[in-house]
């Protein structure tokens, strides 16, 4: 079944579900909504933005040739729970999730029965504004989107999984659940737990003098940006990656402990010529 013959379901039509069910329009055979909160299904309805919307996961579900779960993680989890639990019309029900971990998902994915044919995802967007009113077509444009194929995954769902990413813009990356709960523990779960942890300096410093923020600029507040993020979801991702978090953080913190050793040592010309190498690199790579 091609992208343009399937009718996709996407559970939670917040600011990731929202902003698929945006990119994929006329480009399947049509989108249910699947959301609890009765005034995002009346938005989605009002602005047209799927075809047909529920609070009923049973029913959306039953419409489906493709699941796209986008909800937070642990919610995931609990629906796949729920998936395992129902009779299903269809023969094949192809399943793709947007958790931002993968190692749990994945394997309860696995544990489905064989008329679920699943496959792990990761679209590496987003906002630190949740929500389907921020949603937008644009999202996912040159995003990186991981896709994690288990060994029950049939080809074709690994091959509709690539369209849709395709089609809605972004490049396709394969890779295990646990190398990809590995690298983004760095570069997504720990720049979270820094960004927070910079604010908590400065509000602790601001009660002995408020004039902390108005010499505040774009670099404080560049740097501070993900702290805004929705810490339900943040919650859920820390939850369920905790090892690869806690290893990234003892590999920050020995970083700044050889900053800290450098700068009591006096020894600028070291800082200075670490600080350099680090500059080279961020201005090649990222």
């Amino acid at each position: 079944m091609s992208l343009a013959e399937t009718h996709i379901t996407i559970a939670g039509l917040g600011l990731m579900g929202g902003s698929l069910a945006l990119a994929l329009r006329q480009k399947c055979a049509g989108v249910t909504a699947v959301d609890s909160d009765q005034t995002t299904l009346a938005f989605a309805r009002r602005n047209k933005l799927v075809d047909f919307a529920t609070g009923d996961f049973t029913e959306g579900v039953a419409r489906a040739d493709l699941l796209v779960l986008a909800t937070p993680v642990r919610t995931i989890l609990a629906q796949i729970a729920q998936l395992a639990e129902l009779s299903i019309s269809q023969s094949s029900l192809a399943i793709l999730d947007l958790g931002s971990t993968k190692h749990q998902i994945c394997a309860a994915m696995a544990a489905l029965p064989d008329h679920f044919d699943p496959i792990g995802g990761h679209p590496m967007c987003g906002k630190e504004t949740p929500g389907i009113d921020n949603a937008t077509s644009h999202m996912y444009a040159t995003a990186t989107f991981v896709l994690s194929p288990l060994e029950c995954t049939t080809p074709a769902t690994l091959g509709l999984a690539e369209e849709l990413v395709k089609a809605i813009g972004a490049r396709s990356l394969l890779l295990a659940p646990a190398e990809h709960d590995e690298l983004v523990a760095i570069t997504s779960h720990l720049p979270y737990l820094v960004s927070s942890s910079l604010m908590a300096l400065a509000v602790e410093n601001a009660n002995g003098d408020e004039n902390l923020w108005s010499v505040t600029a774009s670099g404080f507040r560049d740097t501070t940006r993900l702290a805004a993020s929705d810490t339900r979801m943040m919650a859920d991702i820390i939850e369920t990656n905790r090892s690869a978090i806690l290893a990234a953080l003892r590999g920050e913190q020995a970083l700044l402990a050889r900053m800290e050793a450098l700068l009591e040592e006096g020894d600028t010309a070291s800082l200075r010529n670490w600080l350099a190498e680090i500059r080279k690199e961020r201005m090649e790579r990222v």
